[in-house]
């Protein structure tokens, strides 16, 4: 894929791509080439907010006009026409959503992130409650009748404050007013403002990440949401990934462009990273990592945190996924920027590789706890190991290696609980442009990751699945072919090798005793 100006045919369509993620908005216009004609011309920083400890917003004007500015600044970057784009796809991050007042249209509050901790607590007292041993204890017996897959899900089902659930049952419980209210997760929130009003529905991949969604039923789970008093009337209409959602009011853009594929940002990255066969695996490392493995046309049951999603749903074909995570990825490294340990991101690679070691510094990157497979929401972000003879440059290279030992974690969970070969791994996000970090994975993880010449995953994959539906690209065939590598890491070392004494053995052990001493460090998350 690359990057084409000039040259083309005044009835040449393009696909048009969006995608807002935790920190930026970006958007690129796609050729049949899957080549980027046109992208915005610097991304929108989306601007966080803090108002309490633990709170993550965003505000829902500042990021509508974020929105609006990087389509058009990228139609204009391409020297095309806004009638030249044959569709749109929109890729958001998940659970973050807002409440609107069906009456006035006004939203009631702030984006509340995926970030958010504000319902850690509520998700602690559920998890240890009797009613959700009892819960828990029925699904158990009904599995054993039936042996229903489904039924063995339920029993395994624990709260946790990034899901959207329990932060909405915070707002409905807080919000007193939320009795006329739509549930607008970011992408309906889009959709809603596009079609003026028109529509309020997302997509399987995005309710599949809110905790209140039966991928076995392929709907909202009327048991959840009656246990936790949510109302099913103020919940989006779901549609397949691939669906003409509507077409966007002519004012806004000045041409109707059909919106033909909304999805999650990590589902899309997977879809554009053209890991359709079972046991594909893709890593997306931004803000946070997100490790995902294609687990076909079953949803997935884990004891250790993976979370079975819906990756997309196309005609009557449903593909899944499963799905660990880790919050304090490109965090981490925008936290020690901030602290000036370093003044470019682009610096880290070789300040880490100037030193051999970290000098018996470990870092714990748990500014929003710690996810799969400790799970502890408690979790402090730590230095451990200090001693008068660190220098940055050995902190810098403990935060690289945390990264790649957190990518060892959540790899080893998926291997065990899903029992599925790996076919492939590929990696995006923009941390994997650090060789450092690519490299140590490898090397950890013992087998070959390939890295795209692209990055942005999550807006080439809503493309490609916007293009499918206009018939823009004919199959997934095709877009497998449109694909291309930039680098393949390859291990350093074999699994023998690491068994019988790799240097980062000790290392890694040291490490897993840091995060163990973080755990349950904060009375309250």
């Amino acid at each position: 894929m690359g990057t084409q100006r000039n040259g083309f045919s005044k009835r040449e369509t393009f696909i048009l791509s969006v995608d807002v993620g935790t920190t930026s908005i970006r958007c690129h216009v796609y050729d049949k080439s899957a080549g980027i004609r046109g992208s915005s011309a610097s991304l929108l920083q989306v601007s966080l907010l803090y108002p309490q400890p633990g709170w993550v917003e965003i505000e829902p004007e500042d990021l509508w006009k974020g929105f609006l500015t990087v389509v058009k600044g990228a139609v204009q970057d391409a020297g095309l026409q806004m009638c030249q784009m044959e569709s749109l796809g929109i890729s958001t991050q998940r659970a973050t959503f807002m409440t609107w007042d069906r009456n006035t249209g006004r939203p009631f509050h702030n984006f509340i992130t995926w970030q958010d901790l504000r319902a850690a607590e509520l998700a602690r007292s559920w998890n240890e409650s009797c009613t959700m041993k009892t819960v828990h204890g029925v699904m158990k017996t009904l599995h054993f009748l039936t042996r229903q897959k489904r039924f063995l899900a339920a029993s395994l089902v624990v709260f946790t404050a990034q899901h959207a659930s329990l932060r909405l049952v915070w707002a409905l419980k807080n919000i007193p007013q939320l009795g006329m209210a739509y549930i607008l997760y970011l992408c309906c929130f889009i959709v809603f403002l596009l079609i003026a009003g028109l529509v309020h529905a997302t997509d399987y991949s995005n309710a599949s990440a809110t905790a209140i969604f039966d991928s076995y039923q392929m709907c909202w789970s009327g048991f959840i949401c009656s246990l936790l008093s949510i109302p099913l009337s103020i919940l989006p209409r779901v549609q397949n990934t691939s669906h003409k959602f509507g077409t966007c009011d002519p004012s806004i853009f000045g041409v109707p462009i059909p919106i033909m594929s909304v999805m999650a940002d990590q589902q899309a990255a997977m879809f554009g990273e053209c890991c359709f066969d079972i046991g594909d695996v893709k890593i997306t490392m931004g803000t946070g990592t997100f490790m995902d493995i294609n687990t076909g046309n079953k949803p997935h049951t884990s004891v250790a945190g993976l979370y079975p999603l819906v990756g997309w749903k196309i005609g009557a074909d449903v593909v899944y996924l499963a799905e660990g995570n880790a919050a304090g990825t490109g965090a981490a490294i925008k936290w020690a920027q901030d602290l000036e340990l370093f003044s470019d991101v682009t610096e880290t690679e070789a300040i880490a590789t100037s030193v051999e070691d970290s000098d018996g510094v470990y870092f714990v990157p748990s500014f929003s706890g710690l996810q799969a497979p400790l799970n502890d929401p408690k979790a402090c972000a730590s230095f451990m190991g200090l001693k008068p003879s660190t220098t940055k440059r050995h902190l810098v290279r403990a935060i690289l290696e945390s990264i790649a030992f957190r990518n060892k974690q959540l790899f080893e969970v998926m291997l065990r609980e899903t029992r599925i070969p790996i076919t492939k791994i590929r990696a995006d996000g923009g941390v994997c442009t650090n060789n450092f970090i690519m490299q140590l994975t490898a090397d950890l993880l013992g087998r070959k990751i390939e890295r795209p010449s692209h990055f942005d995953m999550s807006c080439l994959g809503a493309a490609f699945v916007a293009g499918l539906g206009t018939g823009y690209w004919r199959n997934q065939e095709e877009l497998k072919k449109l694909l291309s590598t930039d680098q393949h890491f390859l291990p350093l070392r074999s699994k023998a090798g690491w068994d019988k004494g790799c240097p980062y053995r000790g290392v890694l052990q040291s490490w897993e005793r840091a995060l163990q001493r973080s755990m349950h460090w904060y009375s309250q998350p």
